[in-house]
C-alpha cells in the first residue's frame, strides 16, 4: 500500500504533518478532512530501483525531519519488545508505524514494512535507508535473520543504540555549560566594546591626557569591533571554513585525530570514548553472530579516529593471517594495556564477547568520571578567564581616570 506524507492546518490554525497509508490521495484527503485537517501538501514517498547493492533509493520530501539517535533507539526497543512477545514481524512493524511520531522515521518504517511484505529480508529493506540505519545496524539485523534469533539480536541492538544515545547525551551535556558561558562572555564583551567603551574614550579625549598602554589597547579593540565587526565575523567564518576543510582533507584529518588523542585535557577522554565504542560494538557484533572479519570492517568506522582506525585495520589483517587479536593491538601502543590483556584472556578462554563487554562497562564508568572531572575543571577555568577579561577592562578604564583626578 502506498505511503503518503501530508502537511496541512488544523482547525485551530496549527501546522500538522505526518504520514498515512492509503490506496490513493483522495481517500487520505477525505480521512483528514473528517479529522478537521485542511491538506496543503500531499506527496507519495517514492522508491526508485537502483543497483544490486541497494534495491531502493528512498527520496525524502522537502519537509522531512531528521532521525535522531534517541528516536531510532526508542523504535528499536519497541520492535525488540514486539518481536520478543511472539508477534509476527510484519505486524510488529505495522504497530511500530502507528507508534512512531517522527514523520521521517514513520515513513521509513512504512516503506520497510512494504518491502518485507513483498518478501525482502528485513536487513535488505533497512539497507535501502542508509541515512537512517547504519551498516552496523543492518549487519546485526541480517545476523539475526540468519541465526533465527531475531528477538535476541534486536534486544542487543536496542541495548547498544540506547547506550550510544546515552553516551552522546552525556558528552553534549558536559559541553553545554562551557559553550553557553563562552557565548555569553563574548556577547557581554562585544556589548562593552561597542556601546560602553566608546563613550568613555570620548571623555578621555576631551581631557587631553596621555593614555596608558592598556587603555590604548582597549580603545583600539573597541574601535575595531565597532567599525570593522563585519571583518571580524568574516575572519571567524573563514577560519571555521578553513579548519573544516583541513580536518576533512587526507593530510589534515590524521594530524587532527592524532592531536585529539594527545591533547592535555581532552586527549584521555577522547581515547576512552573510542575504546568504549570499539569494545562495545565488537562485543555486540560477535555476540549476534557477525563474522569476526566483517565485524572489524564495521567497527573501524565506529571509533571515528583515523589513527585508531589504522590500528584496527592492521589487527584485521593480522587476524586474517592467523594471528590473535590482542597481539597487534598491544604492539600498536594506542590502546591501554588492560584492553589487550583482557582480549588475550578472552581469546584463550573462548569468552571474547564477555571480556569485550566488561572492558566497555569499565570504560563507560571512567568516561562518566572523566566528564565530571572535566566539567568541574572547566567551570573555574572559565571563571578565571572571564575575571581576567573584566579585570583588564576595569584596569584600563581606571588608570586614566586616576591620572585625571590627580591633575584636578
Amino acid at each position: 500500500m502506498p505511503v503518503f506524507l501530508y502537511k496541512g492546518y488544523a482547525t485551530d490554525g496549527a501546522v500538522v504533518k505526518g504520514t498515512r497509508d492509503s490506496e490513493n490521495e483522495r481517500s487520505i484527503k477525505q480521512s483528514l478532512r473528517k479529522e478537521g485537517i485542511f491538506v496543503t501538501e500531499l506527496k507519495e514517498a517514492q522508491a526508485k530501483k537502483e543497483g544490486a547493492a541497494s534495491r531502493f533509493n528512498f527520496q525524502m520530501p522537502s519537509f522531512a525531519e531528521r532521525v535522531s539517535t534517541q528516536d531510532l533507539s526508542a523504535a528499536t526497543r519497541q520492535l525488540a519488545t514486539l518481536v520478543g512477545a511472539g508477534i509476527p514481524l510484519v505486524e510488529s512493524i505495522i504497530a511500530l508505524v502507528d507508534q512512531t511520531e517522527n514523520p521521517t522515521l514513520k515513513t521509513v518504517w512504512a516503506d520497510v514494512k512494504q518491502q518485507v511484505n513483498e518478501g525482502i529480508g528485513l536487513g535488505d529493506a533497512m539497507g535501502a535507508h542508509p541515512k537512517v540505519f547504519s551498516p552496523l545496524y543492518i549487519n546485526l539485523v541480517r545476523a539475526g535473520e540468519t541465526s533465527g534469533a531475531m528477538d535476541i539480536v534486536l534486544g542487543r541492538l536496542a541495548d547498544f543504540t540506547e547506550s550510544q544515545a546515552q553516551m552522546r547525551s552525556k558528552l553534549m551535556g558536559a559541553l553545554f555549560y562551557p559553550i553557553v558561558m563562552i557565548i555569553m562572555a563574548l556577547g557581554v564583551t562585544a556589548l562593552l566594546f561597542v556601546v560602553v567603551i566608546p563613550k568613555i574614550s570620548k571623555i578621555f579625549e576631551s581631557q587631553n591626557v596621555a593614555l596608558p598602554l592598556p587603555t590604548q589597547v582597549l580603545i583600539f579593540l573597541s574601535d575595531f569591533t565597532k567599525n570593522y565587526w563585519f571583518l571580524a565575523i568574516f575572519i571567524m567564518l573563514a577560519l571555521a571554513y578553513g579548519f573544516k576543510r583541513y580536518i576533512g582533507s587526507a593530510k589534515g584529518r590524521p594530524q587532527w585525530d592524532s592531536f585529539l588523542l594527545t591533547a592535555p585535557i581532552f586527549g584521555p577522554l577522547v581515547r576512552m570514548v573510542a575504546v568504549t565504542r570499539f569494545t562495545k560494538t565488537l562485543a555486540t557484533l560477535l555476540a549476534s553472530g557477525v563474522p569476526l572479519l566483517t565485524a572489524f570492517d564495521i567497527v573501524k568506522n565506529v571509533v571515528q579516529n583515523t589513527r585508531l582506525t589504522r590500528v584496527i585495520e592492521t589487527a584485521r589483517d593480522c587476524v586474517k593471517e592467523g594471528e590473535s587479536i590482542a597481539a597487534p593491538i598491544k604492539r600498536s601502543g594506542e590502546f591501554p594495556p588492560i584492553v589487550s590483556h583482557m582480549i588475550a584472556v578472552g581469546e584463550r578462554s573462548g569468552q571474547l564477547e564477555e571480556m569485550l563487554g566488561k572492558i566497555a562497562e569499565a570504560y563507560e564508568v571512567q568516561v562518566d568520571a572523566r566528564l565530571r572531572m572535566l566539567t568541574s575543571t572547566l567551570e573555574p577555568l572559565l571563571l578565571v578567564v572571564l575575571g581576567v577579561i573584566v579585570a583588564f577592562i576595569v584596569f584600563s578604564i581606571l588608570l586614566p581616570m586616576l591620572e585625571i583626578s590627580s591633575f584636578a
